[in-house]
């Protein structure tokens, strides 16, 4: 699910491409691709048979794929999706590539997209301008002399760099209590490692990561041409100024409770949170002077802030934001930077090997700047209406089978039954790509200028969120690309979305047989649809406001449900001695439990609407249907992690490691258990079942 908040965020190769960096060397493999390499939804090569399905389905229908499918040196996780999404990236390439290297024939956005890669890919041209990008934000900087300076200038780098490393994100979403209206959001920022518990937490390996940021806080000051002992100083002083911002911040399950993160004010109340900071003149700079109305999603982390600027100084502020736009740039410049940004963001804190490609960062990074006209070429080459409209048969029967399961609970009044199903009737299914295309006519993209294209995009998709507030919702809207391998419920929207990305094999098969179809895409559609009723989509209605429509007695038994499955997940081990934060995680344990049993109800729909299905079917592969629709289930989240990285996703990955998103559901499908004929007392069959849809 993704977050609530549609906040702009980062675009720096950092962002983007996660684990990114430059690579001279390509293998024979990483070629544009004209067509995408066929992997079955159900691949018998992926399972182990030497393993005991019900001692550990994992492991027998994912061993030989862990097996066979090591990490590549530039990456800190490898999976299924992450397989899926390179095939995507490398027929991205092929496109981009053409247009980068045509002056004729393209249309206004094919000219963007191949103008931007083209200038992305010239490795030679950011090599030679070095440093130089940073020149027109620290001169920014060096204008402020007094507290009155920074509210313009912050709102200006803002702007720039679309970075809520800069203090704090200011952007629009939806009002929590009234969803058709679009307000400003000011929301929690400030911080260079991935969550605030990574500056609190007091075990050995957490102190180590701390230690070394500060080495490369430090390094990256040298860069910029601080002496060593200055370096030094900068960046303790950097550190303790994000470890103030740390404290005030909330947890990133406090995160999950929307009501933490809706506190709207006026003018005058935003102005309170923080005495010493011209509000006015910020807004005015932003081009946002009359605004009246604003979430802040953290007041606590606000009035901190206010108080840290007025504490530290001028001088610390200046070089805290020179080191954030640093950070925030440093890919966008020459290798120094570059590798040292790598070295400890994606080494380091990741375990990543080696860089990646130039030409996997390159696409990413058009398809998170102008991801709709990407999107466009993609579409047009890889995603046909009649996927589409299996896609959206298939939706349409995960949503029967829920409304089925909202009648059948015995846990749930009439009441708020009612409700429910009122809400599932409201959710709207987007499927493949938008109905409307987004316009990029006001972002100038020129040949040979990287690092500009990136701050123009920035602008860009700034201004484009800002121009949100006061207008009428746009409910046609995306908040993920057409070529991205992944899908989302927005509780406000209250819509599906997946994108043409993920409608590819082997997650979605149109080849394979219908079982392990609908246990992959139906249990992903499921999973999705669910979220609309997961702990945190539960709390808004069917319009999209933050609401209570549940009795409380039906509150309690939902509660009830959900404990057990954070009592489940809390004793599954992440890495070493770290143990799931199932109350981050619960959300999509939620969902993972409802969409397996949401997509079982539709494969079962769907076999008696065709009587010769419903006839006993003979083996195939070896496997029965019903195995092989919990096989194909299975086979999507196969992966390979580095520890490093699963230290990282312990505190701030919302979603359980692969293996229990496997063996936590199968536990409580009863279903399974009699595919496989498990007996009591193995592990794959637990006494008391959790479920809640």
């Amino acid at each position: 699910m993704r977050h609530t908040l549609r906040l702009a965020v980062s675009t720096a190769f950092a962002v983007v491409a996660g684990c990114a960096s430059i690579a001279t060397a390509q293998t024979p493999a990483e070629r544009p691709a004209t067509s995408f390499p066929y992997t079955p939804g159900l691949d018998v090569n992926s399972m182990d048979r030497s393993a005991d399905p019900c001692v550990d389905f994992y492991q027998y229908a994912c061993g030989g794929w862990i097996k066979n499918n090591p990490i590549p040196a530039d990456q800190a996780r490898w999976s299924v999706y992450g397989k899926l999404a390179l095939d995507n990236r490398r027929y991205l390439w092929g496109i981009l590539e053409d247009l980068a290297q045509r002056q004729d024939g393209r249309n206004a956005n094919q000219q963007k997209i191949g103008d931007y890669f083209g200038a992305c890919m010239d490795e030679k041209a950011i090599e030679a301008r070095g440093a130089a990008p940073l020149t027109p934000y620290f001169d920014e900087i060096a204008t402020i002399h007094s507290n009155r300076d920074l509210p313009r200038v912050l709102a200006r780098l803002q702007l720039a760099l679309a970075d809520p490393g800069l203090f704090f994100g200011f952007s629009s979403s939806q009002d929590f209590a009234d969803s058709s209206r679009v307000i400003a959001f000011a929301v929690a920022g400030g911080l260079g490692l991935p969550d605030r518990d990574s500056y609190l937490k007091t075990d050995a390996r957490s102190k180590e990561i701390r230690a070394k940021y500060v080495t490369h806080i430090a390094n990256t000051f040298k860069l910029l041409g601080d002496t060593p002992a200055a370096a030094q100083r900068n960046a303790a002083r950097v550190m303790q100024m994000e470890t103030t911002l740390a404290k005030a911040s909330l947890s990133a399950v406090d995160k999950r409770d929307p009501h933490k993160l809706f506190h709207t004010v006026d003018a005058q109340g935003l102005q309170a949170l923080t005495p010493g900071f011209d509000w006015h003149a910020y807004l005015d700079e932003l081009g946002e002077g009359g605004l009246g109305t604003f979430n802040v999603t953290e007041p606590a982390f606000f009035k901190a802030l206010g108080k840290m600027w007025t504490t530290n100084g001028l001088d610390a502020t200046r070089t805290y934001l020179r080191w954030h736009v640093a950070r925030n740039m440093s890919p966008v410049l020459a290798s120094n930077f570059d590798n040292e940004h790598f070295d400890f963001f994606s080494k380091t804190l990741r375990g990543v090997q080696q860089q990646q490609p130039r030409w996997k960062r390159c696409v990413a990074l058009v398809d998170h700047q102008l991801g709709e006209a990407l999107g466009q070429e993609f579409v047009g080459r890889a995603f046909s209406p009649e996927l589409k409209d299996k896609a959206l048969h298939m939706t349409r029967q995960i949503e029967d089978a829920m409304k089925k399961d909202i009648d059948e609970l015995d846990w749930m009044s009439a009441e708020t039954k009612q409700q429910a199903q009122k809400k599932l009737a409201a959710i709207v299914n987007k499927i493949g790509y938008p109905d409307k295309w987004r316009d990029y006519s006001a972002y100038v993209v020129k040949a040979g200028d990287f690092a500009g294209n990136v701050e123009r995009g920035n602008r860009f998709e700034a201004r484009r969120q800002l121009a949100k507030i006061g207008k009428p919702l746009d409910r046609t809207e995306w908040g993920m690309t057409p070529p991205t391998v992944n899908a989302y419920f927005d509780p406000q929207m209250n819509d599906i979305n997946f994108p043409a990305g993920v409608l590819q094999p082997p997650l979605f098969d149109p080849k394979m047989d219908d079982a392990p179809n609908y246990g992959n895409t139906g249990g992903t559609i499921g999973h999705e649809l669910t979220h609309a009723f997961d702990d945190e989509g539960r709390q808004f209605d069917a319009d999209g406001n933050l609401k209570d429509w549940w009795t409380k007695k039906d509150a309690k038994a939902f509660e009830e449900r959900a404990q057990c499955i954070v009592d489940q997940y809390a004793q599954y081990t992440v890495v070493d001695d770290i143990k799931i934060n199932s109350k981050l995680t619960l959300g999509e344990d939620v969902a993972d439990l409802g969409g397996l049993i949401l997509g079982w109800m539709a494969w079962q729909t769907e076999m008696a609407a065709m009587p010769q299905k419903a006839q006993p079917q003979p083996l195939r592969d070896g496997l029965t249907p019903e195995q092989r629709f919990f096989v194909g289930y299975a086979q999507w989240a196969c992966e390979n992690n580095r520890p490093e990285n699963l230290r990282v996703s312990a505190m701030t990955d919302p979603h359980s490691p692969g293996r229990y998103r496997v063996n936590g559901l199968m536990v409580n499908m009863p279903q399974f258990q009699q595919a496989f004929q498990c007996k009591a007392g193995q592990p794959m069959v637990k006494e008391k079942r959790c479920r809640v849809w």
